[in-house]
């Protein structure tokens, strides 16, 4: 039901996920990400407490594949589970239980790792790890590229409708927070223009937040700056 990829940029070191899958609102389950610490996507049946007690983990020293044994030790039912972290270091880790749904992958790269389940065809998380290893940009740029890339290389057994992009940098809130929650057709492709609007400004919403007085002009009724 869900591809998605969990990455470090190795410059910024900003953390981020991208996800896409057939359910509604996947953004709202399973990505969960926390600045300076790392980044999870807790997907097939998801358990979305997964997800902040691998990072609760993490921030307390563990490592990744630690971290995720120690979340999936404590909760039960893990063969329905599908997981992936990463920390701050760019230490990766995957886990797929035995009851994962349909044709299931995970692939770690450098400075990433992608999973799936439901999937078209397995090669669609390689093309993922691929991607992202090849592309260039922000780490938002390079998270839509690998997603991008899933899709093309099937994406997963039947169509997808939600689409969600996150990333998390030095601040304590995510500096983007993109979701698709439902659309009949094309999530990713309408995630993609989200994160084209938006990416000019966001520079904006970070200075206008540390600092109001540098904030630009609204252009809304009542702003005569």
């Amino acid at each position: 039901m869900t591809f998605s990829i969990v990455a470090r940029c190795a410059e910024t070191g900003q953390l981020g996920v991208a996800i896409s899958s057939s359910s509604i609102a996947v953004g709202a389950r399973c990505p969960w990400l926390r600045p300076g610490v790392g980044a999870v996507a807790s997907q097939n049946i998801t358990l979305p407490a997964l997800g902040p007690e691998v990072l609760d983990q993490l921030q307390a020293g563990l490592a990744p594949a630690e971290a995720v044994d120690a979340a999936l030790n404590r909760n039960g039912y893990s063969q329905y589970r599908q997981l992936t972290a990463i920390d701050h270091l760019g230490r990766t880790a995957h886990f797929s239980g035995g009851q994962t749904l349909g044709t299931h992958h995970a692939v770690a790269g450098e400075q990433c790792v992608a999973a799936g389940n439901m999937l078209a065809d397995a090669a669609v998380i390689v093309a993922m790890v691929q991607a992202f290893e090849r592309a260039e940009g922000q780490l938002a740029d390079r998270l839509l590229a690998a997603l991008k890339a899933g899709q093309g290389a099937g994406g997963e057994a039947g169509p997808v409708h939600s689409a969600a992009l996150v990333v998390v940098g030095e601040l304590t809130w995510p500096i983007v927070n993109l979701r698709v929650d439902w659309a009949d057709q094309q999530p990713i492709a309408e995630l993609a223009r989200l994160w084209a609007a938006y990416r000019p400004q966001l520079q904006d919403y970070i200075d206008r937040a540390l600092d109001p007085s540098r904030a630009p002009g609204y252009g809304v009724p009542g702003d005569d700056r």
